[in-house]
């Protein structure tokens, strides 16, 4: 007990008081963070563990000040996003990527070659020719539209709860192809396929010439090295033009 309550409590038993419980007070008596709110609020919580607090406060007539600490002290719900993960893989498919990401990570050991540089201030910057002699390009259907934010689908949960999965789902009709090529620098090109346009090896011909003027650009000096291209083997990416273009 503090001294300023001690003080409080003496004033009080010299103007003759002798309990030591509270006394009635004037004004609605607090009564949402009982056991029964709790409970109810607990109730709504897993029936839908998407509930906003907004609306528990607006169900059980409930300040929303109560309801959260009814949710976080009480009862221990924190509320974050559900994980993200491209399709459902197999133990094979799992497998097979860490079979990979080991071959890469023992390429990344063994070639690259790190140089320090000196920069125009003086600054010492530590580079890896293994990346940076190396372009990545990729391409994906860009919805104009989603069906669900990650926000969205927050739920509540305790610490020791498991993390729940959302797989994705068919998204709209509307989308545009975007091709896009990065290195270890960040973004060289973003290349939209104009509508009506099919991404055959021709187009992949004119993209390859669109990337060579952007590293030439915005990467001086990387065209006189030897670059690696590192994309998929898709039909436009493997044909007889292709190569000989990139």
């Amino acid at each position: 007990m503090s001294m300023t309550q001690v003080c409080q409590w003496c004033s009080w038993f010299k103007d003759s008081r002798i309990s030591l419980h509270g006394e009635p007070r004037s004004g609605r008596p607090n009564t949402a963070n009982n056991d029964w709110n709790t409970a109810r609020v607990d109730e709504l919580i897993k029936v839908d563990r998407r509930e906003k607090l907004k609306e528990v406060s607006l169900k059980l007539d409930i300040p929303k000040m109560n309801v959260y600490e009814t949710v976080h002290d009480k009862l221990g719900y924190r509320k974050i996003s559900a994980r993200w993960v491209p399709k459902m893989l197999s133990d094979e498919h799992k497998r097979q990527r860490v079979n990979i990401s080991q071959i890469l990570l023992l390429r990344y050991q063994q070639e690259g070659d790190k140089t320090v540089d000196v920069g125009p201030g003086g600054d010492h910057r530590v580079r890896n020719k293994l990346l940076e002699h190396r372009i990545n390009g990729d391409e994906n259907w860009l919805h104009l539209s989603t069906l669900e934010t990650k926000r969205d689908s927050m739920t509540w949960k305790h610490p020791s709860s498991p993390v729940t999965k959302k797989f994705k789902v068919q998204q709209s009709a509307t989308k545009v192809m975007a091709t896009v090529f990065w290195d270890s620098r960040g973004m060289i090109l973003l290349d939209i396929l104009p509508k009506g346009e099919s991404a055959n090896a021709d187009r992949r011909c004119e993209t390859l010439d669109r990337l060579r003027h952007d590293v030439r650009c915005k990467r001086p000096g990387l065209l006189h090295c030897e670059v690696v291209l590192q994309h998929d083997n898709a039909t436009p990416h493997t044909a007889k033009c292709t190569k000989e273009r990139a």
